[in-house]
């Protein structure tokens, strides 16, 4: 039975460097085949090819928080609460890490700890292995969903989509997702579109844009 490859791309500041590594590459988030008596996995194909809000949220009066790790994250518009978070670091080909199994989300260390300035980087399935994954509905969200990220010393950082986007592989804006920001921003990133079975890989990544609106 063939597989579903598991390929992934993608701190502030890290553009430059991460950018010419990344370039090439697409971030995704996939599983392994259903058997022929399974239905097929869920696929993302009511995004529209860009869903940007007419009035971004205001950014944190104040800037930014300093460097703490995230621990979980909270999307009360898709009934997600993740477990703990895992560490995704690039492959030995310069792909981003998976998670490996369904449940389980990973923030990408190259990137900054969400809250700092900068793009930080989130990563989950939609499906893997015939289980529905923990942003299996990431394609569902709209702008002005937020999403609470728990740190590690303690605080937690709110963020507010701005943008939900699906982009095909082959044209994934890696200087867009993965860019440095102005402001503290997040992006969740999953698998998305229709499943090519001669391809094993889903064609399109979801990918949601945030920005740091509030910090408790």
């Amino acid at each position: 039975m063939p597989t579903r490859s598991d390929r992934c791309g993608g701190r502030g500041g890290f553009a430059a460097a991460v950018a010419a590594v990344l370039a090439p590459l697409l971030l995704v988030a996939c599983s392994s085949a259903p058997s022929p008596d399974e239905p097929g996995p869920p696929t993302a194909v009511d995004v529209p090819a860009s869903a940007t809000s007419a009035v971004p949220p205001r950014p944190l009066l104040g800037g930014s928080l300093p460097e703490s790790a995230p621990l979980s994250v909270e999307i009360p518009a898709i009934g997600v609460s993740t477990g703990e978070l895992i560490a995704l670091g690039l492959t030995l080909d310069r792909a981003l890490e998976v998670p490996g199994d369904a449940v389980t989300a990973g923030w990408f260390n190259l990137s900054p700890t969400p809250g700092e300035i900068g793009p930080s980087v989130i990563a989950g399935h939609v499906d893997y292995a015939s289980v529905p994954g923990v942003f299996v509905r990431l394609h569902e969200m709209r702008s002005g969903d937020t999403i609470t990220v728990h740190r590690a010393d303690r605080s937690s950082a709110v963020f507010t989509t701005y943008q939900v986007d699906r982009y095909p592989k082959s044209a994934f804006p890696t200087e867009e997702v993965y860019g440095n920001t102005e402001t503290p921003e997040l992006r969740l990133i999953t698998c998305g579109g229709s499943f090519d079975d001669a391809s094993g890989e889903y064609l399109d990544n979801v990918v949601v844009s945030a920005r740091l609106t509030s910090a408790y």
